[in-house]
Parts: C-alpha cells; structure tokens; sequence
C-alpha cells in the first residue's frame, strides 16, 4: 500500500435521530453513518461526503461540515425528508430497539460522482446497502485503499451482494456478533481468519465496551477499550471509529494499523460520552492524545 494518503471519499447515511437511553431522550439529532465518520476522520485530513438530505436540511449543517473540511458537492438535497431513525437503549446499553425508521430520500439513493476528482483516495464504504457499496467502488477510479463496514441487516438480507463487496476491499470492519453470524464461526479469531479468505487483507472486529481484534494473515493483536467512560448514546461510536482510524492513516506516511485503531478507540469513546455529534464535534487532537496513552499503558499491563 502506498501510505502518501491525502484525502477520504466516504458513501453513508446522513440522518436525523431520536434517541432514548436511561440518559434522557433526545430527538432530531443530526446523525447517520456518513455523519459521525466525517467529523471523526475530518481532524486528521479532508473528507469527501456523498449521501442525500432532503429539504429539511437547513443551511447551518451544511455550514457545520464545511467548518470542519467536509466538502459536500456529493452531498445530494432533494425534495423530501431526510432519512430518520428511532431508537431505544436497554439499561446497560447491550441491547438497542428500533422505534421507527423513515428512510425518505434515503429510499431511492443512487451515488453518482465524477471519480476522476479524486486522486487515489482513501475510500470508506459506510454500512450502508451493499448494492449502492459496489457502485461507489465502480465510480472511484484507483482508490489507493478501500474499507468497508458492514451490519447484520445486510447479513440477513443482502448476503450474496455483501460477499461480492468484501472480495473487493482490503480492510474490513465488523462487530463480534456480525463476524459469527457472517462466517457461522464462534471464535472471533477463526472468524477473522475465515473472512480473510474472501479477500481482506486486514479484519478488524470491533467488540464494544470489550475493545478490538485485529487480524491479519501475518499476526492477530487485541486492543483494549477506553476503561469507565460514562457512556450516554453508544449510536454513531462505529461510524466515529472508522473515522478516527482512517484519519490516522490518511494524516501519516507510515501504514501502522494498531496506532490507527488506537485512534479510532480514543475518538469512538468520546462519541459514547454524549448524545449524538454532541462530543466529537467538539474534541481535538490534544484530547485524544491524552486517552491514546491510557491505552498504551493498559496495553503493556497485558
């Protein structure tokens, strides 16, 4: 891999949602998957956001991105509503239900861009459909590095198209329950490794309050998660570890995937540490210095 990354191209969901959790309810929170990674990865590098709004999406979020060098020309508004979510969190935050969900817009999303544009990008493929995955792929002409996540909803439903999309990236990005449900395997190491058979040459398998697996065919390495975060809204903490850990490798010649997901830990726990964007939007570099250490020393206590 050619690590003189420069810039992010993301495809995913920009959303409004209402969120419930023994915190307190919030509602009309600007979300989504490609939401929480832009603002997450847009402290490293520049981030390219395609997705679709509607016409409730007003001016001072659009403002808001182009703060932060999100550039929105692939950000698509059109007549209608923006894709909208529901959901409520057990006590304990292991469980979320969905309330309702309102895709609007988001319904009949099809991503059409010039790839040309963009120079050998990072390319990150949000957990979004996986047909509209492949055609993102098929529209970026030579991304120097494609990372995709994924969910169980498309496990469930979308499999033969989910399996085409992951021969095609070299970095995958899955939970511990998808990676079994996925390979059938109840070891997350052996299901790292059978997913590597499909073609990635690195799976990450994100485990929650748990921390991380990093595997490759080479090595497999744990890393921890952040201790006693006072968690409030565990929604977006994927989408904002993807974004921190491409950030990372995107803002640094030398490919070293374990300070790349150190990254992406530190950011993800601020995510967890309010409602919504209401953290990350907020933090800078300095901050997550501060919990990359505190993950470092745990590291060598193992």
């Amino acid at each position: 891999m050619n690590n003189r990354f420069k810039d992010i191209v993301v495809v995913g969901s920009v959303a409004f949602d209402d969120i419930e959790t023994i915190k307190g309810k919030k509602k009309r929170l600007l979300g989504g998957s490609g939401t929480y990674f832009s603002i997450a990865a847009s402290l490293f590098t520049k981030v390219h956001l395609i997705g679709i709004v509607g016409d409730d999406f007003n001016q001072s979020y659009i403002d808001m991105l182009h703060s932060k060098s999100i550039y929105t020309d692939y950000l698509i508004q059109e007549s209608g509503k923006t894709f909208s979510w529901g959901g409520k969190y057990n006590s304990d935050f292991s469980q979320r239900d969905t309330l309702f969900t309102d895709l609007g817009v988001f319904e009949h999303f099809s991503p059409k861009i010039d790839g040309s544009k963009f120079k050998n990008p990072i390319l990150f493929l949000a957990n979004i459909q996986p047909s509209l995955q492949m055609e993102v792929i098929n529209q970026v002409s030579d991304p120097n590095l494609i990372v995709m996540d994924t969910m169980n909803l498309w496990i469930d439903n979308n499999l033969d198209e989910l399996n085409t999309v992951i021969k095609k990236v070299d970095i995958l990005l899955i939970n511990d329950e998808e990676a079994v449900e996925l390979t059938g395997v109840k070891d997350l190491y052996n299901a790292g490794l059978s997913l590597l058979k499909q073609g990635p040459k690195y799976v990450i398998i994100k485990k929650g309050g748990d921390g991380s697996l990093i595997i490759s065919n080479q090595d497999n390495i744990e890393i921890p998660a952040i201790p006693n975060i006072d968690v409030y809204d565990p929604t977006g903490a994927g989408d904002s570890f993807a974004g921190g850990f491409l950030g990372y490798i995107a803002s640094n010649e030398q490919f070293n995937i374990v300070e790349a997901v150190l990254h992406g830990t530190a950011i993800a726990s601020y995510t967890v540490s309010g409602f919504g964007i209401e953290k990350i939007e907020k933090i800078e570099l300095n901050n997550i210095k501060k919990r990359i250490k505190l993950l470092k020393d745990l590291i060598k206590e193992f």
